[in-house]
C-alpha cells in the first residue's frame, strides 16, 4: 500500500504552498500578485483556464460564492485567530466593523467599511483555502477588466445591451445569468466597479503559531461550556460532524406539524416549482421524500423576515424536544448542538426512525457545524479532553467523487490524510444497507478509499489521477484530521507521520459518510447545477436518517 505520494504528482502545488507561507512571514503586507505565477502553474482542477484570456467561470463563481459581497471594495485582508492578536497587531476594534459573511464557506468576516476584511482564522486550512481563492478571484477580476477596456465599454456600461456585454466579456448569456445571480440580481453594479479599477489585493497574517490555533480553538469552547457545561457533565456523548439543521430537524416535529403554513407559504411567494413538486409527492407520482421537503421549504419560510413569529416558535420547538444549540462565538465560526436523548418524544421523530425507550438514557448528541481541515482535528482533540465519555465518532459532510455521480453517498474504510501523510485504516460502522433506505436518487458506494486534502484549489489533474490509479475515488478535507485525534484518544502519543495506522481496536463507533457534491472530471458539475436545489436534501437526510438511527438503537433500552 503507499505511503505517499511521488513528488512529482504535486511538486507545483508544494511549490506554490511554500511560495505563500515564505511570503506570509513577512510583518508587513503582501501582495497577491506575487503569487499569481505559481497559482497558475499549478494548473488546479478549479482553475484550469487560469492562464487564458477568457473568463473561467466556473473559478470565478467558485470563488465569488465563497468571498463576502464587500470583496469588491476590499484591498487589504487581515488573517488573524482571535481579536487579541487583531488588537495586538493595531487593530483593536475589529469586532465593531460590519459583520459580513460568505453564502459559501462559513468563517467570521468583519469589514471595515472603506477597504479592509478581517478574516478570523482557525487553522491553516484556513489559509490553504482563501489565499487561492483571492488569487483566483483577482486574475478573473483583471481579466473582466482588461476585455472591458479592449472594447471601449468601459465608459457606457449603463446603455450596452446583454448581447454586447456578453460579447465584449467572452461568455456566453447563461454565464452572464449566472454573474447577475451570484451578485444578487444585480449585474451593471458590480461590472462598473470592475471597470473602474483592476484588483490589487494586499495581505497580512497578524499570527501564525500552532499556539496562536490551539488558544482560539480553546477558547471557541470555553464558549461552548459556558452553555453546555450541566448538560455534558457525567454523561457519554456520541460525537457528530455534519450540520445544525439535520439532526435538529429530524427529531424535533416542527416542519411536520407546520405543513399547513409551509405549502401556504410558497402558494403565497408562487413558487410554482416547489407547489408542483409538494403536489407530485402527495399524489405518489414521483419518490421524493415529503419529510425532506418539508425540511427545505422551513429553511426557506423561517429565513423570510415576516415570519419572525413563526421562528421564536421553531426556537421553542427545539427546546421542548432536548436541543440546546449554541451559536458560534468570535473565535471559530463552528456552532454546537446538544441532543438529550432521553427528552425526545417519539410522536415528534421523523416517521422513518426507530421508536424505542430512551427514558434510562443519560447520554447526548454533541453536533457541530462541521469545519474546515485542520479545525477538525483541534476541536475534537479539545471535546474529547473536556467531555466524560466519547461513545462514538459519525462525520457527514460533502465530497467530491471520481467514479460516482453527484447526490451519491460514499462510504470510505480507507483515509489518507495529506496533513499528516498517514494512510488510516478503520471499520467504519455504516455499510451501504445503512444509507439504502432512505436515499431515493443516488447510489451508495461503500468499502471506498478517500483523500483528506489541503485545499480545495490544490489538486490538479495529475495529482487526482496519481490517486486514482491507487483506488481513492473520494476527495475531501475533514477525514484526515478527524482520524488523528481519534489516533490519540486510542493510543497514549501523538499521531505519527507518513505510516500506515490501524484503528481496529477502538472501543467506539467510528462512522464517516459523504455525499458526493462535485465530480472533477466533469467541470461546472454541483449538487446545485445538476439538480434543483432541494434535491440536496436526499443524501443529506438519508446519511443523517442513518447516524440518528444508530445512535437511536444503540440507547434504547431492550
Amino acid at each position: 500500500m503507499d505511503r505517499g505520494i511521488p513528488s512529482s504528482a504535486n511538486e507545483d502545488i508544494e511549490l506554490y504552498m511554500r511560495t505563500y507561507y515564505s511570503l506570509l512571514r513577512s510583518s508587513g503586507e503582501i501582495q497577491i500578485k506575487s503569487l499569481i505565477e505559481t497559482h497558475t502553474q499549478t494548473n488546479s482542477s478549479l482553475h484550469l483556464h487560469a492562464r487564458a484570456e477568457e473568463p473561467d467561470m466556473a473559478a470565478l463563481v467558485y470563488s465569488t460564492l465563497r468571498l463576502p459581497e464587500c470583496i469588491q471594495q476590499v484591498r487589504l485582508v487581515l488573517l488573524g485567530q482571535s481579536e487579541e492578536v487583531f488588537a495586538k497587531a493595531g487593530f483593536p476594534d475589529v469586532e465593531h466593523w460590519q459583520p459580513v459573511s460568505a453564502a459559501g464557506r462559513r468563517r467570521k468576516l468583519y469589514f471595515d467599511g472603506k477597504d479592509a476584511l478581517a478574516a478570523f482564522i482557525a487553522s491553516a486550512s484556513d489559509i490553504d483555502d482563501l489565499i487561492p481563492i483571492l488569487t483566483a478571484y483577482q486574475i478573473e477580476w483583471n481579466k473582466l477588466y482588461a476585455l472591458l477596456e479592449q472594447s471601449g465599454l468601459r465608459e457606457r456600461l449603463g446603455a450596452a445591451s446583454r448581447a454586447e456585454l456578453a460579447h465584449a466579456l467572452r461568455v456566453s448569456a447563461a454565464d452572464l445569468a449566472t454573474l447577475e445571480n451570484i451578485w444578487g440580481g444585480n449585474l451593471l453594479g458590480p461590472l462598473q466597479t470592475i471597470a473602474r479599477a483592476r484588483k490589487q489585493f494586499a495581505l497580512r497574517l497578524l499570527a501564525g503559531s500552532l499556539v496562536d490555533y490551539h488558544k482560539a480553538t480553546q477558547r471557541w469552547w470555553d464558549h461552548i461550556a459556558q452553555t453546555a457545561a450541566p448538560l455534558l457533565e457525567g454523561r457519554a456523548v456520541y460525537f457528530v460532524s455534519s450540520n445544525l439543521h439535520s439532526l435538529a430537524n429530524l427529531v424535533s416535529g416542527f416542519a411536520r406539524a407546520r405543513e399547513r403554513d409551509l405549502i401556504g407559504y410558497i402558494e403565497d411567494i408562487r413558487h410554482e416549482d416547489l407547489l408542483r413538486e409538494y403536489q407530485a409527492i402527495q399524489a405518489a407520482e414521483v419518490r421524493s421524500s415529503k419529510e425532506n421537503f418539508l425540511y427545505y421549504v422551513l429553511k426557506k419560510y423561517l429565513a423570510d423576515p415576516e415570519n419572525a413569529a413563526a421562528a421564536q416558535g421553531w426556537a421553542a420547538a427545539e427546546a421542548e424536544a432536548g436541543i440546546t444549540t449554541i451559536p458560534s462565538d468570535r473565535y471559530l465560526d463552528v456552532g454546537a448542538q446538544i441532543i438529550e436523548l432521553k427528552r425526545l418524544s417519539p410522536a415528534r421523530l421523523d416517521p422513518r426512525l426507530a421508536r424505542g425507550d430512551l427514558s434510562d438514557s443519560r447520554a447526548v448528541i454533541f453536533n457541530i457545524d462541521y469545519p474546515l481541515g485542520l479545525a477538525a482535528y483541534q476541536i475534537f482533540s479539545v471535546v474529547s479532553q473536556s467531555v466524560e465519555q466519547v461513545k462514538a465518532f459519525y462525520l457527514m459532510g460533502k465530497s467530491a467523487t471520481l467514479n460516482g455521480r453527484i447526490g451519491d453517498v460514499i462510504i470510505p474504510n480507507v483515509v489518507y490524510d495529506e496533513h499528516s501523510q498517514n494512510t488510516y485504516l478503520f471499520n467504519n460502522c455504516f455499510s451501504a444497507r445503512d444509507i439504502e433506505p432512505y436515499l431515493v436518487y443516488g447510489s451508495v458506494l461503500d468499502n471506498q478509499k478517500a483523500i483528506s486534502v489541503k485545499g480545495t484549489f490544490l489538486q490538479n489533474r495529475k495529482f487526482i489521477e496519481l490517486f486514482y490509479r491507487e483506488g481513492y475515488t473520494d476527495i475531501e478535507m475533514e477525514a484526515g484530521p478527524y482520524l488523528s485525534a481519534l489516533y490519540e484518544m486510542s493510543y497514549p502519543k501523538r499521531y505519527p507521520v507518513n505510516e500506515i495506522v490501524r484503528l481496529y481496536q477502538t472501543d467506539f463507533d467510528i462512522g464517516i459518510l459523504h455525499y458526493a457534491s462535485d465530480t472533477p472530471y466533469s467541470k461546472g458539475q454541483n449538487l446545485g447545477a445538476v439538480h434543483p436545489s432541494y434535491f440536496g436534501m436526499d443524501p443529506t437526510y438519508a446519511t443523517a436518517l442513518a447516524i440518528l438511527q444508530r445512535i437511536l438503537k444503540r440507547e434504547a433500552r431492550a
